[in-house]
């Protein structure tokens, strides 16, 4: 048992670890690959689109090893080859983050079925069929940490996405169900909830000055967040620091969940 005095920052360190983050080439995944390197961890990149360039001057620079492979979440193969091939490239995978997702916006009464499948596919079965591989591998490791990416939306709802939100209430599903199922084997999973963050993916959005204002006003930090604002969460939850924290959720979003 572990006695108070051997605690240490060192407990934060990623140092020798080997950290599969989903889709990290590009959006909020690049600032967790970004964090994960700095605090010490080589990366493996599963990514759909093709530019890598960014991402990998990014770790490179910070001394770290980083390994891609590109293709599709939502096919199987696709899935255990991500695996195959990070357990070639470097022997083991002591963190996962489930950053890969999409979203499609349409009126609900019209909203095609195929938008539905796009998003429930990838947002949350290829978060559950990932992190079952995944967890084969951390059982016979002795261990590993898996966090899986929320939203605001994992909590409440929007109009004009179904889907997406459907899914990120289903991500803190599957988090309580994988730390219930492989809590035992010394894996922990837990989830972190991103708020409005300013990314190049919501610029357009953001120059609604109406829309900007209404969610402004209920983040009581006063200002939306950054990439940066979720570096210390996500190492923290990749780290021997967060051991017994296990199934739950935290949320990064300068208080917006608390407002009404």
């Amino acid at each position: 048992m572990a006695n108070i005095t051997d605690f240490n920052l060192g407990y934060f360190s990623l140092e020798g670890k080997v950290a599969m983050v989903t889709g990290a080439n590009q959006g909020l995944g690049m600032a967790y690959a970004v964090a994960f390197a700095k605090a010490g961890a080589d990366l493996f990149i599963p990514h759909f689109t093709e530019d890598v360039s960014e991402i990998k001057a990014l770790i490179e620079a910070e001394g770290r090893r980083v390994e891609f492979l590109q293709g599709d979440l939502t096919k199987e193969e696709y899935i255990q080859q991500c695996v195959d091939v990070c357990m070639e490239k470097y022997g083991k995978i002591d963190i996962l983050v489930n950053n890969a997702g999409a979203s499609a916006f349409a009126p609900f009464e019209d909203y095609p079925r195929r938008y539905w499948d796009m998003c429930m596919n990838l947002d949350l079965n290829a978060v559950y069929f990932l992190s079952h591989a995944v967890s084969k591998v951390m059982k016979a490791q002795g261990g590993g940490k898996i966090i899986n990416i929320g939203s605001a939306l994992s909590y409440t709802s929007d109009k004009h996405c179904p889907p997406y939100t459907v899914s990120k209430h289903g991500v803190l599903g599957l988090t309580k169900v994988f730390a219930n199922e492989l809590g035992a084997y010394n894996i922990q999973t837990n989830a972190i909830c991103p708020g409005f963050l300013a990314t190049e993916v919501n610029a357009e959005l953001r120059k609604d000055p109406k829309f900007t204002e209404k969610i402004t006003n209920r983040i009581s930090a006063g200002h939306w967040g950054e990439p940066v604002d979720l570096a210390g969460t996500v190492v923290f939850l990749a780290s021997k620091a967060s051991d017994y924290i296990n199934g739950w959720h935290i949320n990064i979003d300068g208080g917006f969940a608390a407002c009404i």
